[in-house]
């Protein structure tokens, strides 16, 4: 669980001062989904800019400078590559050769190392699964719908991802991972955050809450560009398969096959690290909550434990155990 944010200012008519605050107003909120690391790009002097490094949001001073048209934002959950090393940290830079990029994604991806050996992609030093995504569209040697589309199908796992170029336009690429996007037409301002939570969080604290909004739709599979003068355009990418790896716990389920979206696996597979059995997590998912809202429990072990044991109230503490194989 990581957190992308961000926002286009195309018409140039919103104070710096605010759109500053903008920008570590979206990085606070975005804590809830991630504190190992966090950054921001954007683009000065036509240079892509990137400052991230191995500490929460709310220790740095994200301050692009005046003038600024658009920001790319990260905060991180580290699953892969130590967060330490700040190379492995979000966002990542990426060259086409005509155009520069920055790159982040929310998610885990499965495949990189089957990806680096079958696309005959460089041996690189970092170690984040993210940024073989990066190396795919280099290796395509454009920016464009088509290689975004290339990406974004020969990758495996839970993924959104941004890109912003070095002539600020944004990218969004849909996958399974949340995605809220809103237009305020107004203020010629796009502002997009990983969660609603996130997003209304951050809004209020700068007051733009206060200012009329659209929500820009997004589904699974969709790609979607928003050039410097707020113009947006859509392609789509068919996204791969999911499936699931899971056997300690199959519940009353007979084909267990295809259960579980790629976002939801990877809520299960990061149940470790908040000190919780995987088990407890597909017990949520399975009784209806959903994968947004197990993730805020996540980050609150008590609201955890809580939900936990009304579900097992509800199901029956017996046949709780039972299906997962306890007896």
């Amino acid at each position: 669980m990581c957190s992308l944010f961000g926002w286009l200012d195309y018409q140039g008519i919103i104070p710096h001062k605010v759109l500053r605050k903008l920008t570590q107003a979206l990085a606070n909120a975005a804590e809830e989904r991630g504190t190992d690391a966090s950054g921001i790009s954007y683009v000065n002097g036509g240079q892509i800019v990137i400052y991230k490094r191995p500490k929460a949001a709310h220790k740095l001073h994200f301050n692009p400078p005046e003038g600024t048209r658009a920001v790319l934002g990260h905060t991180r959950l580290a699953t892969q590559g130590n967060e330490k090393n700040n190379a492995n940290n979000h966002p990542f830079y990426g060259n086409t050769g005509d155009t520069a990029f920055a790159f982040a994604h929310n998610g885990i991806l499965y495949n990189d190392k089957e990806l680096r050996k079958e696309k005959q992609l460089p041996v690189t030093t970092i170690e984040t699964d993210s940024y073989i995504a990066v190396q795919l569209i280099e290796s395509q040697h454009k920016l464009d719908f088509d290689s975004l589309r290339y990406m974004a199908e020969a990758v495996y796992g839970s993924f959104t991802f941004s890109l912003l170029d070095d002539n600020n336009s944004l990218y969004l690429v849909k996958g399974s991972n949340p995605l809220c996007l809103l237009h305020f037409a107004s203020l010629g301002l796009y502002v997009y955050a990983s969660t609603e939570s996130i997003m209304k969080n951050a809004l209020k604290r700068v007051g733009l809450h206060k200012f009329a909004s659209e929500r820009i739709e997004t589904d699974e599979g969709d790609i979607v560009k928003i050039d410097k003068n707020g113009n947006i355009t859509r392609s789509q990418f068919q996204p791969a398969p999911t499936y699931t790896h899971y056997s300690r716990c199959k519940w009353w389920y007979e084909d267990y096959e295809d259960y579980f979206s790629t976002y939801e696996e990877t809520l299960v597979e990061m149940a470790h690290m908040f000190g919780v059995d995987e088990n407890d997590v597909i017990l949520l998912l399975d009784y209806g909550y959903s994968a947004d809202e197990v993730a805020e429990f996540l980050m609150d072990n008590s609201m955890f434990q809580e939900a936990v044991r009304d579900v097992k109230y509800m199901a029956g503490e017996s046949l709780y155990e039972q299906y997962c194989g306890v007896f």
